[in-house]
């Protein structure tokens, strides 16, 4: 970490001497735990509500496109908040306002469980969403400011396994409960982690508020323009598989957003106490290390979602099946996150990013050669690549933009780390669902009648596409058993071109992601030091 950031032997918190913490208080490893608690329930929310989406449709009789938004709306508040997250916890502390995140977050969830109606759940959500952009960003403002800079590397290392532990056991915990419980359970399994990190924080986070920040005056154009901005960018991106891509409300909703955050970021470079001071951006590792962190979650989720579909609708597994067969994804980045601090503290990022960007794309090109009936001997090693991966370019573009940031803007640059991954994130979903759809479309009745569907038979069912899109084979009620098998066999392979594409197109991704580290994030001797 560059030494001008923070010399070793400056105040880790920025306040007087007489209010530094004390006792509990003053132990970093604390902190690292308490934050741990609310991250691993964002985390693992984030991913078992996938698991959940389908009862959830059935038990309230909810339209696909009510369960698109049970998804987006929670996707939509925390993009729009979480660098307004980022920035209260610097003025007003950190401690409180990721408490608040914990406390709003835990009760949002239980209302969801207890709405009873489709409309309570998407309302919830929303307000899930919002109150998990005031926790995430606070949750590496504060480690920033507890760990001296010689350590902050192998915190970061940690905070990064928690984040994609959870995670990557969204899917095995939201299985378990969904078949054995019921879907409101996958809501209420936060209420007592919540209340666990409540009490445990309460006792040991110190106050942690910035005095510069404190006094400055509070940015609210800036808050509203990016708030508007990354609303519309994301509403377009989550809306694009559905409404197409280059229809009106796609594009016109992008690009009014794009306009906003261009807006935005003229108002931010004139303005005397910005929202998000551009200042930060002049940093190249702190720059590419948002880019490369976009791009990380873009392949991960987008990769999970048609991991998924292809376990559970092709090869047949339940969600619990599925979900226990990617745990060499889970266990790799358990390994990788610490593995990946360590490497970034004594080599820089120039060599994690590439490396763990590197990974993914191999993981990827496997993938690409995966059939309707591959072997498990095909799958855990590209899942163990994908683990070490992700993990090991979490970490490390975790530590390029939190690291590389003044200890007073530590909130605003944990916020910006998690917008990149969240805004990545819904690229990532979005984009590779409407390339499957979109293979699928052309391949379907080419497919179907290669199987032995007769041509007429094959051509009425080219409307199913969108079921073909996830996996599932439209075999229409009292088919015969031979040309049912055939549909099956002719939706399938329609619906693994569709996974081959994606895979080819997430790979790509990583390496121009990995040439991108290596070429622009500078690998000088204060690169490597803490």
């Amino acid at each position: 970490m560059p030494s001008e950031v923070l010399s070793p032997s400056a105040p880790a918190t920025g306040v007087r001497h007489a209010d530094r913490p004390h006792g509990l208080r003053a132990n970093p490893w604390l902190t690292l735990i308490a934050v741990a608690f609310g991250l691993f329930m964002v985390g693992l929310d984030g991913s078992v509500v996938s698991i959940a989406n389908p009862e959830i449709g059935r038990d309230l009789h909810a339209t696909t496109a009510d369960l698109q938004w049970v998804t987006n709306s929670y996707l939509l508040a925390l993009a729009a908040a979480l660098i307004l997250g980022g920035k209260l916890g610097d003025r007003f502390g950190r401690r409180t306002f990721y408490l608040i995140g914990v406390a709003g977050f835990t009760a949002a969830s239980v209302a969801i469980g207890l709405s009873g109606s489709i409309g309570g759940v998407i309302a919830f959500r929303a307000v899930q969403g919002f109150f998990g952009a005031l926790l995430m960003p606070n949750t590496l403002g504060m480690l920033r400011a507890a760990f001296p800079p010689r350590k902050f590397g192998m915190a970061v290392g940690i905070w990064a396994m928690v984040s994609s532990v959870s995670t990557a056991l969204g899917p095995i915990v939201g299985g378990l409960l969904v078949e054995h419980v019921n879907w409101e359970s996958v809501f209420y399994i936060n209420a007592p982690i919540g209340v666990v990190a409540l009490v445990f924080s309460a006792v040991v986070l110190p106050p942690g508020r910035s005095t510069a920040a404190a006094r400055e005056r509070f940015d609210i154009p800036g808050v509203v323009l990016l708030a508007a901005g990354l609303l519309a960018v994301v509403f377009g991106v989550v809306k694009g598989e559905t409404w197409g891509w280059t229809s009106g409300g796609t594009l016109g909703a992008i690009a009014a957003g794009l306009l906003l955050i261009v807006l935005f970021g003229r108002y931010e470079a004139r303005v005397a106490h910005p929202l998000l001071p551009m200042r930060l951006f002049r940093n190249p590792a702190l720059s590419i290390g948002t880019v490369v962190t976009a791009l990380n979650f873009f392949v991960l989720l987008g990769v999970i979602f048609f991991v998924m579909l292809y376990l559970q609708n092709v090869r047949g597994f339940t969600p619990v099946q599925a979900g226990v067969r990617t745990l060499p994804l889970s266990l790799a980045s358990v390994v990788a996150s610490p593995l990946g601090a360590a490497l970034t503290q004594k080599f820089g990022p120039r060599l994690t990013m590439p490396l763990g960007m590197g990974l993914q794309a191999v993981a990827c090109f496997v993938m690409a050669g995966w059939g309707t009936d591959s072997s498990y001997a095909l799958m855990w090693p590209p899942f163990i690549a994908l683990g070490l991966g992700v993990g090991m370019v979490m970490a490390s573009s975790s530590d390029a933009i939190v690291g590389n940031a003044p200890v007073e803007d530590g909130g605003v640059a944990g916020g910006l780390q998690a917008t990149a991954l969240q805004v990545g994130g819904a690229l990532g979903t979005s984009v590779l669902i409407s390339l499957i759809s979109s293979r699928v479309g052309s391949t379907l009745t080419g497919e179907l009648t290669s199987a032995g569907v007769p041509p007429a038979v094959a051509e009425g069912l080219s409307g199913a596409e969108d079921a073909v899109s996830m996996g599932v084979a439209p075999v229409p009620g009292r088919t015969p058993e031979g040309l049912g098998a055939a549909i099956v066999e002719g939706s399938h392979h329609a619906f693994m071109n569709g996974v081959h594409t994606a895979a080819l197109v997430s790979g790509s991704l990583a390496v121009i992601g990995a040439l991108v580290a290596a070429v622009c994030v500078r690998r000088g001797p204060e690169a490597a030091r803490h």
